[in-house]
């Protein structure tokens, strides 16, 4: 207790028998606890000032929670092939020997890989425990184990093509073109290419790393980069691609806590130094596959500590934003682009199927019915991974940018067409009728008198789906397109600064959208007036 906080305590205490009696406890109390928090504050978080009971926490509770992603997660953590229901993977083991020990049973928390350590953060899980590599970014927010795994970095290519290893990447095609990589997303992977500073390489992002695998099978990527576990497990999986060449890079898989759980960490280590000098650790990774000499390190390695290279290298608030705010600027130029080319799209295939299905011919409408239906009960992610990764395996290939683009126009025009088949039937009947009697055909009347007055009544909810789709298109990211919230993601992720990219996010999408809703508001108020003058005149 630092020595203002304390003198202001006792000053507190002397002075709560003084003046009324009975209210003179009370108030002194109350100001006692206003002291506390100050104190609290001044120490740099009323965290510090608690005491840290997270192994007895835990123990009382008789759980731990432990987030990992089971999407692509083998040999981590994925569903047990002969009963689904059930989770496996060398760190679902890990995790029952660490506890076998401890108290606690185990418990796994399902969550995206990028977005495991802020939800450790915001208090819904205890341990991040998914092939998380060792950062200085990370130590500098969080707590880390001592290293369980040392992992190395493997290439898979097509075989018999012409990247046998990674030295192969660092000179361009022979066509002089740049090879395209497909990593995950935040991923060492990703920092081991970036870090290489080679102009021989485009760096592609996914949400998983079968994804890349995927990508690669299907020839929309030259190669790409995984851990080794991962390469290892997943490579009977695709017999089209090879481990090129030995592994590269080297690294240090740990778990994550909050800082306030030292107690916690320090009892794991203590498991994992008991597992690693028993030869229990050893005889896991022998059983999945992923033993390897350099495991050998673990026994000399220790509890990891930040050092004078976290502090240079993790950087907060302002700073963190103006090292990247540009790069966030720039992912937001890829939402708008893909905002302003699909919804023009989805409204001229929206207003086509309405006309359809109330002027066409019966098959016509069953078949336009059927697409409506269809797209709309089924989620946008699902119809970008029919165009992007199945449709290559029926000989069509589509680029990630025009597959995003699609997928979102095709997702919104299901939506636009009932928006518009609302609007036409908004339309008295007796307005086609008298059209035809002047001796217009359908054709002439629709164009003329039925479609512009339906547009102009569908103006607001379009509008509104106009900005829907601004948020919308962070679905994209599936598919490797790094829009807004794809790039908020990476740089949380990999520096840690998830409170400044959040904020700086929601900022760029509010500028991006508040110009929107004064847009349908003013169309609204405008329509409105024309109606009044219509209706006095």
């Amino acid at each position: 207790m630092s020595r203002p906080f304390a003198s202001r305590f006792m000053a507190c205490s002397r002075n709560a028998g003084q003046g009324v009696p009975g209210w003179g406890v009370r108030w002194g109390l109350v100001w006692a606890a206003w002291v506390l928090v100050a104190g609290c504050l001044e120490s740099g978080s009323l965290v510090a000032c608690a005491v840290d009971d997270s192994l007895s926490r835990i123990r009382r509770a008789e759980v731990l929670s432990y987030g990992a992603d089971a999407e692509g997660g083998g040999p981590y953590a994925y569903p047990d092939p002969s009963n689904p229901g059930r989770m496996i993977g060398f760190e679902v083991e890990l995790m029952q020997l660490l506890c076998g020990s401890l108290g606690p049973a185990p418990v796994l928390y399902q969550g995206q890989w990028d977005a495991l350590l802020p939800t450790l953060a915001a208090g819904h899980i205890d341990v991040v425990v998914n092939g998380y590599e060792l950062t200085d970014a990370r130590v500098a927010r969080y707590l880390a184990s001592r290293p369980y795994y040392v992992y190395q970095l493997q290439v898979m290519a097509p075989g018999q093509g012409p990247i046998r290893s990674f030295d192969n990447l660092r000179q361009r095609r022979s066509d002089g073109q740049r090879w395209t990589v497909a990593v995950l997303g935040g991923s060492a992977a990703e920092s081991f290419i970036r870090d290489q500073r080679l102009d021989s390489i485009d760096v592609v992002s996914f949400n998983g790393a079968t994804d890349c695998m995927m990508a690669v099978t299907n020839g929309q990527s030259d190669a790409t980069l995984q851990d080794l576990p991962a390469a290892r497990f997943y490579h009977p999986q695709y017999p089209g691609l090879d481990l090129a060449g030995p592994p590269v890079g080297k690294g240090y898989y740990v778990l994550y806590l909050r800082n306030q759980d030292r107690t916690l960490r320090d009892a794991l280590d203590l498991q994992l130094t008991r597992l690693i000098g028993s030869g229990e650790l050893r005889a896991l990774y022998e059983k999945y596959g992923i033993w390897t000499e350099v495991q050998q390190e673990l026994a000399e390695l220790g509890t990891a500590e930040p050092t004078g290279a976290v502090i240079q290298e993790s950087k907060q608030g302002l700073d963190l934003l103006a090292r990247h705010g540009w790069t966030l600027c720039l992912s937001a130029s890829m939402t708008i682009f893909l905002a302003i080319t699909s919804m023009p799209l989805a409204i001229l295939l929206g207003l086509g199927i309405a006309l359809g299905r109330l002027y066409g011919p019966g098959p016509l409408r069953w078949l336009l019915a059927a697409f409506v239906e269809l797209i709309r009960g089924t989620p946008l992610m699902l119809q970008l991974f029919v165009l992007f990764f199945l449709l290559p395996r029926l000989g069509l290939h589509l680029p990630a940018l025009l597959a995003g683009i699609l997928g979102l126009a095709l997702n919104y025009s299901a939506y636009e067409s009932e928006i518009y088949r609302a609007g036409l039937q908004a339309i008295p009947a007796g307005q086609m009728e008298a059209a035809l009697a002047l001796g217009m055909s359908r054709r002439q009347a629709l164009q003329r008198i039925i479609v512009p007055q339906a547009v102009r009544i569908v103006i607001p909810p379009v509008t509104n789906d106009f900005i829907a789709l601004f948020k919308d298109t962070s679905v994209c990211s599936v598919i490797s397109i790094v829009e807004l919230t794809k790039r908020y993601s990476i740089l949380a992720n990999s520096t840690g600064g998830v409170v400044e990219f959040a904020a700086a996010t929601a900022f760029l999408y509010l500028l991006m959208s508040v110009p929107l809703s004064w847009l349908a508001r003013r169309c609204e108020s405008h329509l409105a007036v024309d109606e009044g003058k219509g209706q006095a005149s």
